[in-house]
């Protein structure tokens, strides 16, 4: 877990600053161990030949490190110049560790550039760490690490390890940024439905009301104007009520940019027998009975209100003209919803489908239960139960 804990904080991406101060630190630091090791022991046992010494050692520690520090902006180009450098510096005997540089310059390589590019810089470095013990004047036992074969087994090892580690960071760093776009997809599909169950409720009971009441207009225009005149006015107030909550709603979409907006209450349980008067007025007989309601949270009687006022507009449209019985009441540690009606419509949303899930949604927000359905005798039940703690 430790470790696991590290690496996502090492493969955390930098800001630009923080980066380049971080490779120049690197590129300085190597340079400043390098020349302090090599002042620290001028003759490196076991190399034949000539050594460098003085400051053109020093010069070649400087070609080898100092380009590191930029080797996120020219990764390949930093790669090749250490290579060579290492190079120079192996085979004169100035460096002790030739190929960590070589390997620090692999890394970025592989963070930058996925696949194939990222494999043929770490081949070109291979063959390069290859080339360049096969002409170093190294010499035997007992110095196996300052060997052809040691040095090379420690120049590949440190080469393809800096391509491994910079590959499963730019893989870690692709997948959060995977996980971070997927959770705002998901963020915003769930604000895009949100908005449309909340259009739905606003909207649907009111059209429903309105689509009823056109076509008792147009079917008594020529025969009963004055019940055409009234279906006219019923279908002018249900208009100018959906669109005062859909301003409402637009208004609350808004309340983050607008605050100084003054926005309606919330509709609550206080809010039913408005409902019932626009269904009435659709045709359908409403009677409605409220028992130990008073009080409720705001949110809880909103859920109360949108599970009636869909329910209502499923009768409205499926069962009117007809009986609609709607009880609220406070039960056994539990707030009951029920709405029946005794027409024969099958209810349950419309074609849409948007109702019913909508109000499984609004119930399952308060770990609750809804049974939808027809009634054996005829007509259609709704019935959600709410936990409610406020019931005494």
């Amino acid at each position: 877990m430790v470790g696991s804990e590290a690496f996502a904080l090492f493969a955390r991406p930098l800001d630009d600053r923080r980066l380049v101060a971080a490779d120049v630190a690197v590129a300085v630091g190597y340079v400043a161990v390098s020349a302090a090791l090599r002042h620290a022991s001028p003759v490196l046992p076991g190399v034949h030949g000539p050594q460098l010494s003085g400051p053109t050692a020093d010069l070649l520690i400087a070609a080898t490190g100092l380009p590191l520090a930029v080797r996120r902006l020219w990764p390949v180009p930093v790669l090749l110049v250490v290579l060579v450098a290492s190079a120079f510096a192996l085979g004169l005997g100035a460096v002790r560790d030739p190929f960590v540089a070589a390997a620090v310059a692999v890394y970025p390589v592989s963070l930058a550039r996925p696949g194939r590019a990222a494999q043929a810089a770490v081949a070109v470095a291979v063959v390069g760490v290859a080339a360049v013990v096969g002409g170093a004047p190294t010499g035997p036992w007992p110095y196996w690490w300052w060997s052809g074969p040691g040095l090379l087994l420690v120049g590949a090892v440190l080469v393809v390890g800096a391509w491994m580690l910079g590959t499963a960071v730019r893989e870690r760093r692709a997948y959060a940024a995977r996980a971070a776009d997927g959770l705002a997809e998901r963020a915003v599909m769930r604000e895009r439905l949100r908005i449309a169950r909340e259009l739905h409720d606003v909207v649907a009971h009111s059209i429903g009301v309105i689509a009823v009441k056109a076509a008792v207009a147009n079917h008594v225009v020529a025969s009963r104007p004055e019940e055409a005149g009234d279906a006219l006015r019923v279908i002018e107030t249900a208009s100018r009520g959906a669109l005062t909550e859909l301003r409402q709603l637009l208004g609350v979409l808004r309340a983050g940019t607008q605050p100084d907006d003054q926005l309606a209450p919330t509709p609550g349980v206080a809010d039913l027998a408005r409902l019932a008067a626009q269904a009435e007025q659709a045709g359908l007989r409403v009677t409605t009975r409220l028992d130990g309601v008073d009080g409720l949270p705001e949110v809880l009687g909103l859920t109360v209100y949108r599970i009636v006022q869909e329910a209502l507009t499923n009768a409205v449209r499926h069962a009117a003209p007809a009986g609609c019985r709607v009880t609220v009441a406070a039960v056994d540690g539990a707030l009951t919803v029920e709405v029946v009606d005794d027409g024969g419509g099958a209810g349950g949303g419309g074609a849409d489908g948007y109702g019913l899930l909508g109000m499984r949604e609004r119930v399952a927000v308060h770990g609750g239960t809804l049974a939808a359905g027809p009634r054996p005798g005829g007509g259609f039940r709704v019935a959600a139960r709410l936990p409610y703690g406020g019931v005494r």
